[in-house]
């Protein structure tokens, strides 16, 4: 029984360690979707896009309430004398009043619309700034993803490297090979052994920035799982149509138009403006008051001079919408070659990665060749030693390749504006 017992202790204790295990590589083994989720949810710029978009749908509700009747009510005491008298007077009074806009010009329309297009506006900069986070998060995922694979080819290097020195020291003890080799081969393991070295270093950095961007207040060592594989762009896309659906570019549409409704409100400023207004309350001098008294009416504005200021506005109006128009213009343009940059840099990185397989696939046969041959003496070292740098080059400039391919598809991703919610 106390066996039993024992055992069942022990296999609750591992099924908690396993239970630890799973929820810390929830945390720390990440997956590309769940980098987007988390930064998503929790990267800084993204709250502080999200709390912008709210005061801008605060500014649309403050701007519609003007449609609606203005209501107060108020109560107020007080007490009176005259010097030449004794006697003191008291005060009591209770009141509601109203106020409702029947025309202004149409002002608070106007108003309104352009709070509805500001909201949009701010909506499409949060999509701005979702899509810069997905970028650098994305340069960030693929840093580590690259780091990890790196440090794992320099070890590998390193191991080769090593192997190829206890090859050069038997020729040399042998004496069939020349000191120069020998201390070549030793200089090549401890470059290969800094590289590896190097690689650690550049791993943790790489996982500094990821944290950073999934806006984690606190490192902690973080394993990237993925790979490198991409959509090669067949066909060029029709640059004009994605720049009109790029959020930058509706941001600026949506601030020229507000413009425009600028420039209605602030000719709207030149009608007059018609409210009806009223009140009802009771004043007396004795509390509760009970006296009665109530107004109803109409009460007209009609500007007549103010010195100016009006026409200012509007011509402040006409400057701000004629701005608008040529930001919106000059953004058109900046745009289209973005993405066209942007997808023929795309283009080249995709390419290069097949031209850098097929240099890889020939460095590690003429390696495969080369060390036999030299293991044979059927070669020398010189030439050995070229192809064996050869295929180290080879197999970096393979993985810079394809991590340049990964990097290179999200700027174009992010230049057609694509989010962290499109995932």
């Amino acid at each position: 029984m106390h066996k039993q017992t024992v055992l069942f202790g022990i296999f609750l204790m591992l099924l908690g360690l396993g239970f630890s295990a799973a929820r810390a590589g929830d945390k720390s083994v990440l997956t590309w979707d769940d980098c987007v989720k988390e930064a998503a949810k929790n990267h800084p710029d993204i709250i502080s896009a999200s709390e912008k978009v709210k005061q801008s749908q605060a500014e649309k509700t403050i701007a519609q309430s003007s449609l609606f009747p203005q209501i107060s009510a108020g109560a107020s005491t007080g007490k009176s004398g005259r010097e030449d008298t004794s006697q003191d007077s008291e005060s009591y009074s209770y009141s509601i009043t109203g106020s409702q806009t029947l025309f202004d010009g149409l002002k608070t329309f106007n108003n309104i619309k352009a709070a509805e297009e500001t909201l949009s506006a701010s909506e499409y900069s949060a999509m701005e700034v979702s899509s810069d986070v997905r970028l650098q998060l994305r340069i960030a995922f693929v840093g580590v993803l690259k780091a990890q694979e790196f440090l794992a080819l320099t070890e590998k290097i390193a191991l080769r490297r090593k192997q190829n020195l206890d090859l050069v020291r038997l020729r040399y003890e042998a004496g069939r090979e020349h000191k120069g080799a020998l201390l070549t081969a030793e200089a090549d393991l401890a470059q290969a052994e800094f590289d590896a070295a190097q690689a650690k270093r550049d791993l943790g950095l790489a996982q500094r920035e990821l944290i950073k961007e999934l806006g984690r207040k606190h490192f902690e060592p973080v394993t990237a799982t993925g790979d490198f594989s991409i959509i090669d762009p067949k066909v060029s896309p029709d640059f004009e149509v994605l720049a009109e659906n790029a959020p930058e570019m509706k941001r600026f549409i949506a601030q020229s138009n507000a413009a425009k409704l600028g420039v209605k409100s602030a000719r709207a400023d030149l009608f007059p403006e018609l409210f009806l207004e009223g009140s009802a309350g009771r004043n007396s001098s004795d509390w509760p008051p009970e006296d009665d008294q109530w107004s109803i009416g109409l009460n007209l504005s009609v500007p007549l001079f103010e010195g100016g200021k009006k026409k200012a506005q509007i011509n402040q109006a006409e400057a701000q919408l004629n701005q608008a128009k040529a930001d919106e213009q000059s953004t058109r343009n900046k745009i289209v070659y973005t993405l066209a940059e942007m997808w023929k840099t795309f283009k080249d990185a995709a390419e290069a990665v097949s031209v850098q397989k097929k240099y890889l696939d020939a460095a590690e046969e003429r390696a495969t060749i080369a060390n036999a041959q030299y293991s044979t003496g059927l070669t020398s070292f010189d030439d050995w030693i070229i192809i064996e740098n050869n295929l180290v080059s080879s197999r970096k400039s393979y993985l810079n390749a394809k991590a340049n391919a990964q990097i290179k598809e999200a700027y174009w991703l992010q230049a057609k504006g694509e989010t962290l919610d499109h995932e």
